[in-house]
Parts: C-alpha cells; structure tokens; sequence
C-alpha cells in the first residue's frame, strides 16, 4: 500500500486486508501500527521526541506522532510539518469560530431585541425576562453529553452542520411568535440543539493538535466567536430599522434575519467541515490532507461572567449608566475587542511557556479588577464603562484557557469527548447563575449581581491553587517512578 505525500515522497507499510494490523518493518524495532488508528503506547518509544518536538519544546504528546519516532513523521521536513499544520488552521480555525459565531449570536441577541422594544409579548415583569434568559441553561446542560458523544458517532460534518441548522430555523421561529411563554419553549428547544455544538467542537480542535499547539488555536476560534457579542448590538441596531416591514416589529426582524444568516453558515459548515483524523472513512465534500498527512497531525465559573456580560451589559449600559439604546449597543463592541488582544495574548504565552493556570489566575484577577470598578465607582461613568473592559476581557478570555488546561491534562478519545461535554456542561450552569444575579430592582449599581460575579473569580483562583499544588505533587511522584499519570509513564501534568 502506498501513501504519497505532497513532496512526491512514498512510504511502504506492508498491509493485508484481512489483516487488523500494519507492519513497518523497516522502521523502528519492527513497531506495529494497529489499523484503526489506535496506537498502543506500550510497543512504542514514544518517550524519545523526534526532532521536530525537541524544537517545539514538546515532550510525550498523545497520538501516534506524539513524541516518539514515526515511520510518517520521518518522511517530513520541519518546513513541511508546519505547511500542514496551517492547512489545518485554515480549514477548521475560521469556519468553527463563525459557526460558534450564530451560536453566540443567536443564544444572546434577546437582550438586544428587548431593549429594542421590550419584545411586545408582556415581558415587561423582570422575572419573565430571567424565566426565559435561564430555561435556555437548562436543556444545554441536560442534553450535553450525549449531544457530544453523537458528535463522534455521525462525524462532525453532518452533526455539527446539522444541529447548526436545526436551530437557526428554531431562531426564525422566534421572530413569529404572540406570547412569551413560547419564547420560553423555543428557548428549552434552542437549548437542546446549541447543547451540542461547542463540546463538539472543543473535541474536535483538540484531536487535529498536539499538546502545546492548542492553546493559541482555542483562543482564535473563541475570539471569532466572541465576535457576535462585540457587534452584535450594532447588527441589532441595524435590523432595528426594518421597523413595520411586512408589518413586523424591528425586534421580530433581529431573530429572522440572524436565524436566517445562521442557516447558511450552516450549509457552509457542511461543505467544509472535516472528520477527526483517525477516522480511516475520512470524508470531506471539498478535498482536504492526504491519508499521511492526517497520519501526521492525528496525535463552570469561568462563564459565570460571560454570560452575565452578554445577557445584560447592553441593559446595565442603558439603565445602569444612562446610554440611550442606539449609543448602548454600539458600546458594546470595544470592550470585546480588547478581550480578543487578550485572549490572543495569553493563548501565545501559555504555548509558548507551556503555563494554563498562570493564564487563568491572571484572567480572573483582571475580571475582579472590572468588576470592582463597575460596581463601586459610583457616579464616574466613564470609570465604570472602563471597568468593563476589564471585566469582559478577564470573563472571555477564560474561556479558552480553561478549555486548554483541561485538554492538556487528559489523555484519550473517548474521555477527551466526555470531559469536553462536562466541562462546557459546568459552564453553562455559570450560564444559569449569570442570567439570574442581575436584577432590574439593582439598577443602577448592580452591586449584588457583581458580587456574585466577583465571588466566581475567586473560585477559580482558589480552585487553580489546588490543582497547581495537586499536579506538581504528582509530577514529582511520576519523575521519581513511584507514580504513573494518565496511564503512560512520560506523561506529566501541565501546571
């Protein structure tokens, strides 16, 4: 069986069909190379890296290529190496931020189409407006894992893509209805669908890069994401003004339009998503790696703050500050902008230095920071919306590094998918808490809501201390051989 790569280079693995294992005779110690995929760590000298991981800094990574000598690997140079690694970005980065984008968009634009008029339908009560913000909280949670697991099941393409346009029609259905007790059924079923989607895609990126590649790729595609809650006030205020069209309220017209851009993302991530790349019935309807080359690459409180800046900073910037509608939507924007500078900057230091609770412990302090500033600079106005920079940047950027640190933390598939969906699980009942703490009752200040938000943070820096601690005790054990992490003798934590 040959494999040709893009250098017109060939490499000969002895295959027989009925057999379930692949031979690389010529290679080291006449290692076999199971079928499917799954390489067992233990026939491998994975503990000694090639060349091209001494450079990156890397020790043991998971996968076949992951730190050992690899009959694939070896037919690559380093220039090579990083050809496909940003063929991979190009392909999975840009397309799973802007579908993570609509998702974003879609589960927060209420906020936008209240203030755009309170959406008509006697939601007025404060209470009914958390009732329908929450319920979306429950179903996301509730159906996560077995939402993730399906992922793998049918493939990313058709699952992702599919769950994608699912709830796109789900938010066209929002611009029709007559009473807000079908918002809170519509937000139950989006709920579901949106469950899903991030999980998916956290499994996904962690399967195609190695151990310290991850970081800066988890911190691109959330700032893509991220986007919707930077612009998506400005896009509301635009839609705002399709006022009466076909006898429409502007805030309807928020819901179709988005529903609508939200299924063609959807057709889009059909076309071009991608497999994992250990899937030997690889498929992609637009052309992708060669089998070797995927050979080559194939190795809660946190959102507490996010949602609660998403769900209700345009309310605190127009009740709680004083900006008119226009001016509040629009001032959403900077505040995201400057978290995706330090989204992008902590990712690259955390790579690079091979740190994650550095970066979280750092994130959670400047939200604490934000936060105390928006809560208790009582009648400085510009203070408080300067605090809010803080606070947004700290919340986001925390997304991705908690992704990250528990990525590099656990080895396997299977426990890769169920850990994604607990994970993403646990932030959303941030999600639940977030919709909740800011009452309309607290305007201006805001102040129990804040606090809460900033009793979150301080979660996260005890509950970073722990593991520092915990993870250091047991790298030492492991170096001394009286433990072994992960079930692989060269696998160390990373703190």
């Amino acid at each position: 069986m040959a494999l040709q790569s893009d250098s017109d280079k060939q490499v000969r693995l002895d295959f027989d069909p009925g057999s379930e294992k692949q031979t690389a005779p010529n290679y080291t110690n006449g290692n076999t190379y199971p079928a499917n995929g799954t390489y067992n760590d233990d026939k491998y000298p994975l503990d000694q890296p090639t060349d091209y991981d001494k450079k990156q800094g890397l020790g043991h990574q998971e996968g076949p290529h992951a730190g050992g000598y690899d009959p694939i690997i070896d037919q690559y140079s380093e220039a090579e190496i990083a050809r496909i690694v940003r063929r991979v970005d190009f392909r999975l980065i840009p397309l799973c931020g802007l579908m993570y984008c609509v998702s974003l968009l879609d589960r927060t634009n209420l906020s936008n189409a209240a203030i755009a008029g309170e959406l008509n339908l006697r939601t007025t009560s404060p209470d009914r407006y958390s009732v329908i913000t929450l319920v979306f909280f429950i179903t996301y949670v509730i159906f996560q894992p077995p939402t993730t697991i399906l992922t793998r099941f049918f493939g990313p393409r058709i699952w992702l893509a599919s769950l994608t346009l699912a709830w796109g029609i789900v938010m066209i259905g929002f611009g029709f209805v007559q009473d807000w007790t079908a918002l809170v059924g519509l937000r139950l079923l989006l709920g579901v669908l949106e469950s899903g989607f991030f999980p998916g895609v956290v499994y996904l990126l962690s399967t195609w890069y190695r151990r310290y590649e991850v970081g800066k790729r988890y911190s691109i595609f959330y700032l893509i994401g991220s986007v919707a809650s930077a612009f998506g006030g400005i896009l509301a205020f635009g839609l705002m003004q399709m006022e009466g069209i076909s006898g429409y309220g502007g805030w309807r017209w928020i819901f179709i339009i988005e529903g609508c851009l939200t299924c063609l993302i959807a057709f889009l991530g059909y076309l071009f998503l991608v497999s994992f790349p250990d899937n030997k019935n690889f498929r992609s309807l637009i052309p992708f790696l060669s089998l070797e080359e995927r050979q080559l690459i194939c190795f809660g409180c946190a959102t507490t703050v996010s949602y609660a800046l998403a769900y209700f900073l345009p309310i605190i910037l127009d009740q709680g500050l004083g900006f008119d509608t226009g001016t509040a939507q629009c001032l959403i924007a900077p505040p995201y902008v400057f978290a995706a500078i330090i989204m992008i900057l902590t990712g690259w230091f955390g790579d690079k230095y091979h740190q994650r609770g550095a970066c979280v412990a750092f994130n959670a302090m400047l939200c604490i920071i934000g936060l105390a500033v928006m809560g208790w600079a009582y009648g400085d106005t510009r203070a408080r919306y300067f605090g809010a920079f803080f606070a947004t940047a700290g919340a986001n950027a925390n997304v991705p590094s908690v992704l990250t640190y528990q990525a590099n933390n656990i080895r396997g598939q299977w426990k890769r998918a169920f850990c994604s969906a607990t994970l993403v699980g646990l932030g959303a009942l941030g999600g639940i808490v977030g919709s909740t703490v800011f009452r309309s009752q607290d305007s201006p200040t805001y102040v129990p809501g804040l606090s809460v938000a900033m009793g979150s943070q301080v979660v996260i820096l005890i509950s970073v201390a722990i593991l520092t601690v915990v993870f250091k005790a047991n790298n030492k054990k492991a170096e001394r051989g009286e433990r072994i992490l992960e079930d692989l003798p060269s696998f160390r934590y990373t703190v």
